[in-house]
């Protein structure tokens, strides 16, 4: 794989219905990771609760603050987790599924 001077890196919410059971994960490519989620090889979590509609997703430039904002979500509490949703994502749809209707 060749060195890149820019890498991306997402912190994402995923859950299984609108108020539903919350996932808040970290990864270095949201492509392949929402595709391990939806065919229910993300995590064992993951997979129990059939979480795979991304609700929510923030993108870094260093794993450091990725990981570090990530830590911060998991710590809120489970309302502002959802207000946080909801500021840009009011009707809890699937950002997955929207990004690869494109």
């Amino acid at each position: 794989m060749p060195n890149r001077v820019y890498h991306n890196y997402w912190v994402y919410i995923v859950t299984n219905k609108p108020n539903g059971t919350l996932y808040i994960g970290v990864t270095g490519g949201i492509d392949d990771r929402m595709e391990r989620h939806s065919s229910g090889n993300g995590s064992i979590f993951t997979s129990k609760y059939k979480l795979f509609k991304l609700v929510y997703f923030e993108e870094f430039q260093y794993i450091d603050d990725a990981i570090g904002r990530e830590k911060q979500l998991k710590n809120w509490h489970r309302q502002w987790k959802i207000n946080l949703i909801e500021e840009s994502n009011p009707n809890w749809e699937d950002l997955w599924k929207l990004k690869t209707k494109e």
